[in-house]
């Protein structure tokens, strides 16, 4: 753990120095020189083929600087390039062998040439040289791979050999008695001594300090989660988390202080102080995985992050406080192994029983993990059911556990035989890889109480949770990377290639371009929202347009700015936009064959936001639907119906079919209603009637006149028509249905019959319905043999007429 923290800062320092070193360098001239220079040394290196690990490092490191100015280097004169190329374009195409041109002309092309060449000299330079480096740097690492792979494959010195015990032993306590003789030898110093008597205040007060926070500070820490865990509401486990960071902080903070009084006084020898500078770290490392451990396997449902029953997690944290402590020990290991220099078979004998119970600790858990069981997990919802986020992860944990437990088992073997650096390989990485993933699990949790915290919603229903989850285990992944052996040049050359881009015709398209693309657009397309809004809600309701209008003139400002946003963001990106002709070309084919129907609905709802055939809140019917309009998009419209239901009708359909609109321009529209009344009746008194009644309707107007006219003689009834304007078409069957009420209203007043329909059913020989009577005559002519013939008065028949003269008459006068 404190090999991969180191390693971390390195990483970290690294991209620092090749961005440092890389826009130092962009911002000067590049001396091919001197990288000629560089390219002898790395090829005398390469081959020689007896250099180490650290010296290909160095090379490395210092071609890959060269390579990122280069390819810095590969815009250079770009604006100047561009200008040229449009002016050589201005001139048209050169003439074909055999024609001639104007002599001015072809003076002006092959100066515009000989400039172009020029300009582009420095760029293509840089790019066989950014190749030349490419090629350099897979050269340096395939070599480092394979001394990386001899060293980790060779076999060495067995820890089981018990020739091997007793070197190890007396180095060990060599070392042991080299950290005693220096702390006497200073105490034996008399300047030493009376430095240390004149510091002695200062050292008591910050050793009692130290004490006191490495003593107090874990039960200042624990009782102020507990009352943050009383008071605050649910959602809240944010303080919580913050408030147990102080686990960690204010011990290793009180090491720290315990650190400096040693120094301050003066009394440590110096080995023995190159050891106290790592306390520090190593208190960070047991601190760190105590606390992760407490995170992971609490006994409080809402802090622990692993699906576990609660009688495991006690075990699991146990097991895990131990891999602290033995992480502390090899660490402490590794420090007097540098320091005095240990032998490899020494290294491998002290190394062996700290694997050996690492893999134990290891195997345990990892039988904890894999042994999980959807009835076992207490991660469930009201209703007893397993959540969804606790059966991924505990998928993922079941797996890792069977991978525990098969690197527990072979690295002690294979170190065992005498290949210790494979078994560390193995039994190491996979508990940071455990404890890396625990920290992930922790701070999605984190990020879901944060969220809850802020938003007051449920943090399982909602995508940013899962989105920064995701980004989190982005994030963790050059960290596993680096824990599995991986070097941080190949973190760095992963970062390099992603910087390259990829070509587009002439233009380079990096992550740089690509982000200023988004940057662009983004702002363009925020824009021209802005003023949608602006206009829709300030500048609009002032003017004189209807809501159509208005809806029209929104829509196209949207997709005017989306395009203009579109263009803006590309040219701003560096993409010259002919690279792209050829896209668009192929586009153009699927557009013409598979797109055809889209576009053509796409052109057709830009036609209809410019001609306004139709406009929201319109009553129309196209086809067989009849509704009112309540959008119109670049694709579709919405139309809902009167029963409530939303129908979407292609654009298209409004411009090729038969479209009736009810409302366009205004809501004035006629009603017309028909009304019966019985033979016998005034006629000249009944459209009077219905001439007042229409007239006092104040949903009618008066000019144009509504109008009562004598239709016809009907069947049943003399038919009046009633032909009238009103105000608002939408209210038809309102007014409608008050005609209706009035008329019915008045008829009965004024003793006005309306005639209805009557029939009179009657039936000829009703005794043959009579299923048990059988006529005699079939009887007798059944005996005698006679031939029976029907007749028209043996079967039922019926008749209907219309009594014109009696239409007052109902069903009961049959």
């Amino acid at each position: 753990m404190t090999a991969l923290i180191r390693r971390g800062l390195a990483a970290i320092a690294m991209l620092l120095l090749c961005a440092t070193v890389t826009v130092a360098q962009a911002q000067s001239d590049i001396d091919y020189k001197e990288w000629l220079s560089t390219v002898e040394k790395a090829d005398t290196l390469i081959d020689g083929g007896e250099a180490t690990v650290k010296e290909y490092e160095d090379l490395r490191r210092e071609i890959a600087g060269w390579r990122d100015s280069f390819l810095q280097a590969e815009s250079t004169n770009a604006g100047r390039i561009d200008t040229l190329q449009s002016q050589l374009e201005t001139l048209g195409p050169p003439p074909a062998e055999g024609e001639s041109e104007a002599e001015d002309i072809a003076q002006r092309r092959a100066d515009l040439n000989d400039q172009l060449s020029q300009a582009q000299a420095p760029g293509r330079r840089a790019q066989e040289a950014y190749t030349q480096a490419n090629g350099l740097i897979s050269e340096i690492d395939g070599n480092i791979r394979e001394l990386q792979t001899n060293r980790l494959l060779t076999l060495g010195p067995s820890p089981l050999n018990p020739q091997l015990w007793g070197p190890a032993f007396s180095e060990v306590m060599g070392a042991g008695a080299s950290v005693v003789q220096g702390v006497r030898d200073n105490l034996a110093s008399e300047t030493i001594r009376a430095t240390a008597r004149e510091n002695l205040p200062v050292i008591v007060l910050v050793v009692g300090l130290s004490i006191l926070l490495l003593l107090r500070g874990p039960r200042w820490i624990t009782k102020l989660e507990e009352m943050l865990r009383r008071r605050t509401r649910r959602g809240t486990g944010v303080w919580r988390f913050v408030a147990s960071l102080g686990s960690i902080i204010v011990p290793f903070a009180g090491l720290i202080l315990l650190v400096v009084a040693a120094e301050i006084s003066g009394l440590p020898g110096e080995n023995l102080n190159v050891i106290l500078i790592s306390v520090p770290i190593w208190g960070m490392v047991l601190l760190y995985i105590r606390w992760l451990a407490d995170q992971s396997f609490n006994s409080d449902d809402s802090i622990a992050t692993m699906p576990l029953p609660s009688w495991q997690r006690t075990e699991a944290w146990l097991y895990s406080s131990v891999l602290a402590v033995l992480f502390v020990l090899r660490g402490m290991g590794e420090t007097l192994a540098q320091l005095y220099d240990f032998s490899e078979e020494t290294i491998a004998v002290l190394d062996f029983p700290l694997l050996l119970l690492s893999a134990l600790m290891l195997f345990r858990l990892g039988l904890i993990l894999s042994g999980l069981s959807e009835e076992d997990s207490e991660d469930t919802d009201g209703e007893g059911t397993l959540l969804e986020g606790s059966t991924f992860r505990m998928q993922i944990a079941r797996l890792i556990g069977r991978g525990a437990i098969f690197l527990s088992v072979a690295g002690p073997i294979l170190a065992a035989i005498g290949y210790h650096r494979v078994g560390q390989g193995m039994v190491f990485p996979a508990v940071q890889t455990l404890s890396l993933l625990a920290l992930v699990l922790v701070l999605q949790r984190f990020v879901r109480d944060l969220y809850a915290l802020i938003t007051r919603k449920d943090p399982n229903d909602s995508l940013v949770t899962v989105l920064a989850g995701f980004v989190i285990i982005l994030l963790a992944l050059p960290v596993l990377a680096l824990i599995w052996g991986a070097r941080i040049a190949d973190l760095t050359e992963l970062w390099a290639r992603f910087q390259e881009g990829f070509l587009l015709g002439d233009t380079r398209i990096s992550p740089t371009s690509f982000l200023t693309m988004l940057l662009v657009f983004a702002v363009g397309y925020s824009v021209t929202r802005l003023l949608q809004s602006g206009l829709r809600s300030s500048i609009l309701p002032k003017t004189r347009l209807d809501i159509g209008g208005q809806n029209a003139v929104v829509s196209g400002l949207g997709y005017a700015g989306v395009m203009l946003a579109a263009l803006l963001a590309i040219t701003a990106a560096g993409i010259n936009l002919t690279a792209l002709g050829y896209v668009i070309s192929a586009l153009s084919v699927g557009i013409g064959f598979g797109l055809q129907n889209i576009v053509q609905n796409f052109v057709s709802g830009i036609i209809l936001l410019i001609e306004r055939p139709i406009s929201q809140g319109d009553w129309i019917e196209v086809g067989p639907n009849m509704g009112i309009v309540k959008d119109i998009s670049v694709r579709a419209t919405r139309i809902e119906t009167f029963d409530r239901t939303d129908v979407i009708v292609p654009n298209s359909d409004f411009i090729s079919g038969t479209v009736t609109n009810f409302t366009r321009g205004n809501v004035i529209g006629r009603v017309f209603a028909s009304v019966g009344v019985a033979y016998g009746t005034d006629t000249r008194k009944v459209q009077d009637i219905l001439l007042r009644i229409v007239r006092q309707h104040d949903m009618v107007l008066l000019n144009p006149e509504p109008s009562v006219v004598f239709a016809r003689f009907g069947a049943d009834s003399l038919e009046f028509e009633i032909r009238a304007i009103v105000r608002d078409v939408n209210q038809k069957l309102n007014i409608l249905s008050d005609f209706n009420h009035e008329i019915a209203r008045r008829f009965a007043e004024e003793e006005i019959e309306i005639p209805f329909a009557q029939r009179d059913i009657w039936l000829r020989n009703p005794e043959a319905l009579r299923s048990n009577a059988v006529p005699p005559q079939a009887d007798v002519a059944g005996k005698s043999g006679d031939k029976q013939v029907p007749r028209d008065s043996d079967t039922e028949t019926t008749a209907e007429h219309r009594d014109e003269d009696f239409p007052t008459a109902g069903p009961d006068d049959a």
